[in-house]
């Protein structure tokens, strides 16, 4: 009987412990840098409502900017006018965010709408360090 009860429990340990192993995985899955920037001529009584994957995350004033870390793969921005005073349409993008690198966009205004530029290149985490940081 004892063998038995043996077996079941390192059978147990062995089926944690490889659960274990698969979520921490899982989880460790890096993710990458998105920065989005206001243009200097943007407007200081104007500010952009940021969506990701159609999730409101933020609205970016005069002197503030975006930055988060998101999960590595395709994700779609949105931008918007705020405040709503005229039927403004919302700009979309869609971004490839790559684990490790950072993503540069910034927002524009021009006739009413406010669209995401990007930036020229990614930025690599040596690239980020050989700067001192400036994105940020």
């Amino acid at each position: 009987m004892t063998t038995l009860i043996n077996y079941f429990s390192r059978l147990l340990f062995i089926l944690i412990s490889v659960s274990a192993v698969s979520i921490g995985t899982a989880a460790a899955q890096p993710g990458g840098h998105l920065v989005i920037l206001r243009s200097p001529n943007f407007g200081w009584n104007l500010a952009f409502n940021l969506e990701i994957d159609g999730r409101p995350v933020a609205n970016v004033v005069q002197g503030r900017r975006y930055h988060a870390w998101l999960p590595a793969g395709e994700h779609v921005l949105t931008v918007r006018k705020v405040p709503y005073a005229s039927l403004s349409e919302p700009t979309s993008i869609i971004v490839n965010i790559q684990p490790g690198w950072t993503n540069v966009f910034t927002a524009m205004w021009d006739s009413d709408l406010v669209y995401l530029r990007p930036s020229t290149a990614l930025l690599s985490p040596g690239a980020i360090w050989q700067n001192r940081g400036d994105v940020y």
